[in-house]
């Protein structure tokens, strides 16, 4: 007799295609990618300009130097090459949209249609997440940390930093703040993937505090201010993760699951 999980069609049979019609149809999107980005940067060339960027980027900093102080170019072709850099990484966010959306067209064909519902709120949530990070590094952390850092020096040093340097760690606290508000989507991840199940989750829960703490103390500068504004929110989005992963299994569940979730 036959087996009806056997017998039962996959919506994906049929669907396959050569490898080197994948490779092509990457090699489209990645070009889509360049364009797009290609597009964004030159608007933003236009407007509000590189430079006008970097006055941006450099604003939270500049409002904690003392009076008549500036930031300072050691090399040459500094000027040139910070502003340009920051006009590609406002490019890139500027074009993250597409970029996804062509991840997205890419993978989507070959997932079934429970791990579709899945990937897409997935996507766009991390996305967003990540920007909410970046504001938060730049409005608030910024803006605290650079005001301690300033009461601590002596009188007799003028505070004049490089814009490279300045641009290097930006960077870095960008990155750092924008991974660590992407803790809800790793612990998502982890449960719906069967991982980690959620009550090994919330017994997790005091490990992950110390885990939050030391992160917070190796990436960040060593005060106070900064090590406590990332891990403060990350171990509040550790529980808005035990949450939200409750509700993506509920509602991703594959078909199968569902019925056997059915049974008595």
């Amino acid at each position: 007799m036959s087996d009806p999980t056997t017998d039962k069609p996959d919506e994906l049979a049929g669907t396959e295609q050569p490898f080197v019609q994948h490779l092509m149809e990457l090699r489209d999107r990645m070009i889509r990618v360049v364009i797009a980005i290609g597009v964004a940067a030159g608007l933003l060339a236009i407007w509000p300009g590189p430079a006008v960027l970097f006055d941006l980027l450099a604003a939270p900093l500049v409002a904690t130097l003392p009076a008549g102080a500036s930031l300072i170019a050691t090399s040459v072709i500094s000027p040139f090459l910070v502003p340009l850099k920051i006009l590609l990484m406002a490019a890139f966010m500027l074009a993250l949209p597409v970029v996804l959306y062509q991840v997205w067209a890419f993978v989507a064909p070959g997932l079934y249609t429970h791990e579709k519902k899945l990937v897409m709120p997935l996507v766009v949530s991390s996305t967003l997440l990540f920007f909410v990070g970046v504001a938060f590094c730049y409005f608030f952390v910024f803006g605290q940390v650079f005001k301690f850092i300033q009461s601590f020096a002596p009188k007799s040093i003028v505070a004049a930093p490089d814009i490279e340097a300045y641009l290097g760690f930006v960077l870095s606290m960008f990155l750092a703040f924008g991974m660590a508000f992407e803790v809800p989507i790793a612990v998502v991840v982890l449960a719906r993937m069967n991982i980690v199940s959620i009550e090994k989750l919330k017994n997790f829960r005091g490990y992950f505090i110390v885990l939050a703490f030391v992160v917070a103390a190796i990436v960040t500068p060593p005060d106070v201010v900064s090590q406590l504004a990332l891990a403060i929110p990350m171990c509040i989005l550790y529980e808005v993760g035990i949450w939200a992963a409750q509700i993506f299994i509920k509602h991703t569940q594959a078909p199968d699951d569902d019925a056997e979730a059915a049974k008595p």
